[in-house]
């Protein structure tokens, strides 16, 4: 995310209702791609906002833009808990 950013601040509301929803199930990092550049080339950020998910096994998976709760929802369930 990025202070300057409308639909990051749109998003962010969401982000931490879903890391409360989820508290000791997934980890929920919420980082500054300003103050984070390194890290955010990285990850191939690219434009904002953009959501990693970076399940234990398996390939992480990007979503990108204002997503809705029940989009993020379905990617957690299906990226991050599938067992």
């Amino acid at each position: 995310y990025a202070d300057w950013c409308g639909p990051c601040r749109q998003l962010s509301p969401r982000i931490e209702e879903i890391a409360k929803q989820y508290a000791g199930k997934i980890v929920v990092y919420k980082v500054d791609t300003d103050k984070e550049k390194l890290l955010s080339q990285s990850m191939g950020i690219r434009s904002l906002p953009t959501i990693l998910f970076i399940p234990v096994k398996g390939q992480p998976q990007a979503a990108m833009g204002a997503l809705p709760k029940e989009s993020l929802v379905k990617a957690i369930n299906e990226v991050l808990l599938v067992k």
